[in-house]
């Protein structure tokens, strides 16, 4: 991988895209990475009838993919090496209700072998976000024979 001095900040978002775009949940649900730079995420998705539960609410295994995948790629653009989740855990503080999820992560500590992230979810109606889940996790990198 070239260093990140090397990358421009629209190469860096390029190639998380083509991450995303490799991942067949991801694709699936309609994740969408809207920025992108070392230690740092947004991704959203669109909410649509295929990940609302029965209340109407997007599913809680909806919004805690989202965060899990951004607080990973939090850690591993931090990190600079292929990573995986440790562990993470979510507080759901509120249904997920709106057009728009955006979950934002970012890494607070990095270390040679992990990262510690936080995410929080937004929903977002009519323009207005609104606090709906908050995460953190540990992303560890992934070792060279699994």
């Amino acid at each position: 991988m070239a260093s990140r001095a090397q990358v421009t900040p629209e190469r860096f978002l390029s190639m998380g895209r083509q991450a995303l775009a490799s991942q067949p949940f991801s694709v699936l649900i309609g994740a969408e990475m809207h920025a992108l730079s070392p230690g740092f995420i947004d991704l959203q998705l669109p909410v649509t009838d295929k990940v609302r539960q029965q209340d109407g609410f997007v599913h809680g295994g909806v919004v805690s993919y989202l965060a899990d995948n951004a607080l990973t790629f939090a850690g591993g653009t931090a990190m600079q090496v292929p990573v995986v989740t440790a562990e993470y855990k979510i507080n759901y503080v509120r249904p997920a209700i709106g057009e728009r999820l955006i979950a934002r992560a970012r890494a607070v500590h990095v270390g040679q072998s992990q990262s510690v992230c936080t995410c929080e979810v937004f929903a977002v109606a009519g323009g207005e976000e609104k606090l709906c889940a908050i995460a953190q996790g540990t992303i560890a990198r992934l070792p060279s024979n699994p």
